[in-house]
């Protein structure tokens, strides 16, 4: 048997802050998802001028960051067409992203949460969620 760490609600408001920070420093308002190690939302945010569109691909970015255990970007470098995993971006219903700006968040080698962000760039997305990760990490005792 093992014993498994679990992302807490303070944990998750850690990252949300460090991610709205961010979203705000490079002017962009984001939907934020966060998600705990087995991608079950437990916190979202839309900033006020977050994409009512971008929604469901935040909490998919997450999921997939956490269920996966790998960046929604290294899923997209492999799942595009002629790549080693095409056609991953269908599986679960649909909610694989394989588009950057989800992240897996690891404690002490083990799967915690993922964090997902949506309503920029790929590569603004995934600034705002690194935010949060490096916060989160920051605020581990040790």
């Amino acid at each position: 048997m093992r014993t498994v760490q679990k992302l807490t609600l303070d944990d998750a408001r850690v990252m949300m802050a460090a991610a709205e920070a961010k979203a705000r420093e490079i002017g962009v308002d984001m939907d934020i998802a966060i998600t705990d190690d087995n991608g079950s939302l437990l916190m979202f945010h839309r900033m006020d001028g977050g994409r009512i569109t971008s929604i469901d691909v935040a909490i998919s970015k997450a999921f997939t960051a956490a269920a996966a255990r790998k960046s929604t970007r290294a899923y997209g470098e492999v799942g595009g067409p002629g790549g080693p995993a095409f056609g991953i971006h269908v599986s679960n219903q649909g909610r694989f992203m394989i588009v950057a700006g989800g992240l897996p968040v690891f404690a002490d080698d083990q799967i915690v949460a993922g964090i997902g962000c949506s309503s920029g760039s790929p590569d603004q997305d995934e600034v705002v969620a690194q935010a949060g990760l490096d916060a989160f990490l920051a605020s581990l005792p040790g």
